[in-house]
């Protein structure tokens, strides 16, 4: 492996130079009385354009990308579609420190110490039955060149499956832990890059939070041994961006954690606990709650009284034209992309 060592610092800035990821992923702090940070924003697609290409380049993961734009084909969207870029967040309830990763959002987020920034990841989350824990731990290693053993009930899994995986996978591109990882305090749960990309926004892990591996490149260089970790289930998150509207975001509730209240009345608390804290307390227009709990949407919505809807506000923004190159199938594995190995 002594051919195959990284220079890291020089990857990640090759990675931010073609996918533009350093400027997707790195907001200031809002100010007082605000806590979205980003904007939405429209490309036009051209004939060669996936939406998973879009969506990697501007740090969006799979299922926001879809939610925003449903009824485009994800891989065929098409020359000339006018395709929304979701890059437009509500910030997870504070305390602002360390890494919070919001489950049901499938989004991670840092604040790192003494910065008035945060920085912003979709995730891969758990499959189905393979929950992680909720609650805080801090991060106890970092990991270069990670191998894999893989567990006896995953691989029992795989082969009922019909898809039956190696018992070991070594260091290196098809690695599923990628090639870097930060290893926190639950038990064989890592915040690591992935030998498949575009699995980023799905329910592809048993346990562990996969990103894409240009910005674990970044999460590696800034994270130190000891960060806090905090995992939420909030899958409603209410704020404003200083505009004077309040604004839902919906995310589909995920059945492994359990609550005892139905969807629509978690989304009433979280509005109600919002507006308990806020200065301005604008009327609700309760049927956009509803709405949105029927038909989650991982867009910041308005949802009082008077503001204009979504569909009104995405139909004024100007479209820009995408003009960055396809990622292309050799993207799909964990060396971020522009970093290849030095010549032996």
């Amino acid at each position: 492996m002594q051919k195959r060592r990284w220079l890291y610092l020089t990857v990640a800035v090759v990675a931010a130079g073609l996918t533009g990821s350093a400027s997707a992923s790195e907001f200031p702090l809002p100010p007082p009385g605000s806590n979205m940070v980003g904007k939405l924003r429209v490309v036009t697609a051209r004939q060669q354009d996936t939406l998973l290409d879009i969506a990697r380049h501007y740090d969006i993961g799979y299922n926001e990308i879809r939610a925003a734009n449903p009824g485009v084909d994800p891989w065929l969207p098409g020359a000339g579609t006018r395709v929304l870029i979701p890059s437009e967040y509500i910030l997870p309830p504070k305390p602002w420190v360390g890494i919070v990763i919001d489950i049901p959002a499938r989004r991670l987020y840092y604040f790192p110490p003494e910065q008035k920034v945060v920085y912003t990841y979709p995730v891969g989350i758990f499959r189905p039955k393979w929950p992680d824990p909720l609650g805080s731990t801090r991060i106890i290693a970092k990991v270069k060149d990670p191998s894999w053993t893989v567990p006896k009930n995953i691989q029992e899994e795989h082969a009922k499956a019909g898809e039956p995986i190696p018992a070991y996978f070594p260091p290196g591109p098809d690695n599923p832990m990628g090639e870097l990882a930060l290893e926190t305090g639950w038990s064989q749960i890592y915040i690591h890059g992935t030998n498949k990309p575009w699995g980023v926004g799905m329910r592809v892990s048993h346990g562990c939070f996969h990103v894409y591996p240009e910005n674990e490149v970044q999460l590696f260089k800034m994270v130190k041994v000891g960060t806090p970790v905090r995992s939420i289930d909030a899958p409603y998150l209410v704020g404003s961006d200083g505009d004077g509207h309040l604004y839902l975001q919906s995310f589909q509730p995920l059945p492994e954690y359990s609550d005892p209240n139905s969807p629509q009345q978690r989304a009433v608390d979280a509005i109600t606990r919002y507006l308990a804290s806020a200065d301005a307390k604008p009327m609700v227009n309760w049927q956009r709650v509803i709405d949105l709990v029927h038909r989650p949407n991982t867009v910041p919505t308005p949802i009082d009284i008077g503001a204009p809807g979504l569909e009104q506000i995405v139909d004024q923004l100007p479209a820009e034209p995408y003009r960055y190159p396809p990622y292309g199938a050799d993207a799909n594995q964990a060396t971020p992309p522009g970093a290849n190995p030095p010549q032996p």
